[in-house]
């Protein structure tokens, strides 16, 4: 039995209605298994650049770079709404830049829509980008490209000047046209109270269980990551189980015991 694809338009049509379920992936094989799972949306984050290049931050993440893991990602999926994160640097100098870039994750990368950062000050560029048939996923809270100016990965909104400002830039998105707004890193009553001051569903990471909707970064679900941050649940230790294999082979390879007759051509 096909599933219908999931589009934009749908998951906007989850507000109030059931929550959206997201994760992200990097490559063909875990795009295959998320989108068998059912994930509404798979996400190809720029924290690839972490989980698989090795960088320290996102910064360093190029359009080459998203283009390539989101093709991959995209050839594995036949359902989920595949969204692509536009990286660092490939949206803020300009309107006709973002338009640009966007257009090559959708039309190069088989990419079914964008998610940039940003508040009401990204309001421009994402009018034009939705304008020109480009579903656009919002932004904030802990914003990881302004990483330096925030100075380190910290948890936002905790005052209630700062509270009411996220409101206000979430507002400002719907105004312009998002189709969601993932909300990270920010106390969980501040992630109630903008998934309750907008009419598009929020999906929440690290922003408590009142969002519309939740993502994490696949490698911290699933225990190959280094770093395990407070909000992300570790459902499975399959680092550990790599590991273990990995052992395994190398000490049969040196024993002697593999490959054996089950694994050799007569």
């Amino acid at each position: 039995m096909t599933t219908a694809k999931w589009t934009a338009d749908r998951i906007k049509a989850l507000k109030g209605v059931g929550k959206v379920t997201c994760l992200t992936a990097g490559d063909f094989a875990t795009a295959q298994f998320l989108d068998q799972a059912g994930l509404h949306v798979i996400l190809v984050g720029d924290s690839l650049g972490m989980t698989s290049l090795g960088f320290s931050t996102t910064l360093p993440v190029t359009m080459e770079h998203m283009l390539h893991h989101t093709a991959a990602v995209a050839r594995g999926v036949s359902a989920a709404l595949v969204v692509a994160d536009m990286p660092f640097m490939s949206y803020q100098v300009s309107v006709k830049q973002a338009l640009t870039n966007a257009g090559r994750l959708v039309k190069e990368s088989g990419a079914d829509a964008v998610k940039l950062e940003g508040g009401a000050f990204r309001a421009d560029t994402i009018r034009a980008l939705v304008a020109n048939g480009i579903p656009v996923l919002g932004h904030i809270g802990l914003t990881p490209q302004s990483v330096r100016q925030l100075g380190g990965f910290k948890v936002q909104g905790r005052h209630d000047e700062d509270a009411q400002r996220l409101i206000a830039d979430a507002k400002a998105l719907e105004q312009a046209g998002v189709f969601a707004v993932v909300i990270e890193c920010v106390p969980k009553a501040v992630g109630q109270a903008i998934t309750e001051a907008v009419n598009v569903p929020t999906i929440g990471i690290g922003a408590g269980p009142h969002c519309d909707g939740q993502v994490l970064v696949s490698h911290d679900l699933l225990g190959i990551s280094p770093l395990q941050p407070k909000f992300a649940k570790r459902y499975a230790n399959v680092g550990e189980q790599m590991l273990q294999a990995f052992r395994a082979y190398k000490d049969d390879v040196k024993a002697g015991r593999f490959p054996d007759d089950e694994h050799s051509y007569e």
